[in-house]
Parts: C-alpha cells; structure tokens; sequence
C-alpha cells in the first residue's frame, strides 16, 4: 500500500490507469487504427492544432488542480499533467516533430510493445489508486 498526500492523488490515480488501460486495448484490438490516426494528424493540421489546445487545457487543469510533488504517486501524476500540457503546446506550435517521432510507434512490432507497456502502467496506477491511502 502506497500513502499518498490527497484523496485526489489516489482519484487520479484511478483515472489514469482505466485510460492507459483503455489506450493499451486499442493497440491490440486495432493496430492499425493507430497508424490511421496518426495520418489523419499529419494530412489535417486543423485537427493537430485542436487537439494540441485540448490536449493543452486538459494538462493545464491538471497541473493547476493537482501540481503536487510530496510522494511518488503524486509525483508521478504531477508528472502526466505536465506532460500533456507540454505535448499539448508542441502540438500547436510546432507538431512535425513530434509527428515524425511517433510514426515510429506505430509499425506493428512497437503497437504490440507499446500496447503491453501502456497496459502495464495502467495496471499500475489503478492497483496504486484503488489500494492506496491518503493523508501524509
């Protein structure tokens, strides 16, 4: 059991893990949709800019709600807002490379390793959300 410093870490937590968990599926039950996705953020720009604001506010709100760096599972969470706040501004300003750094994702050994890798973590956050306690 991991102790945490808020009943928000371990909400988080939960969250987190059903989305890495979800993400992780997809990679096996479509692997090809990833590369279909990916191609439809390098032919539409419209599409990458809007999802780098979304990607941007969801990662924003994070941080502002829960920028917390007490413990590893905080830290961890902190981490994941800060990243997609990031990821989110790359988006908009200057995709391209981040575009052509995830081409490499997507060929079909990666999906498989990446998948499982996602999963994994995902598995990881919620054992720690759902097992773990609050209040340092």
């Amino acid at each position: 059991m991991i102790t945490t410093s808020t009943v928000l870490t371990l909400s988080l937590a939960k969250a987190m893990g059903f989305y890495f968990i979800a993400g992780g599926l997809s990679g096996f039950i479509s692997r090809t949709r990833w590369a279909a996705i990916l191609d439809e953020f390098i032919a539409r720009p419209a599409l990458t800019f809007i999802s780098g604001v979304f990607v941007f506010v969801l990662g924003a709100a994070l941080i502002m709600a829960h920028n917390i760096w007490t413990d590893p599972l905080a830290i961890a969470v902190t981490l994941i807002g800060w990243a997609a706040a990031i990821e989110g501004i790359v988006l908009v300003a200057y995709p391209d490379p981040l575009l052509r750094w995830a081409v490499k994702f997507v060929r079909p050994g990666a999906v498989r390793a990446f998948s499982v890798f996602t999963i994994l973590l995902g598995a990881v956050f919620l054992a720690l959300g759902f097992t773990g306690r609050a209040g340092l």
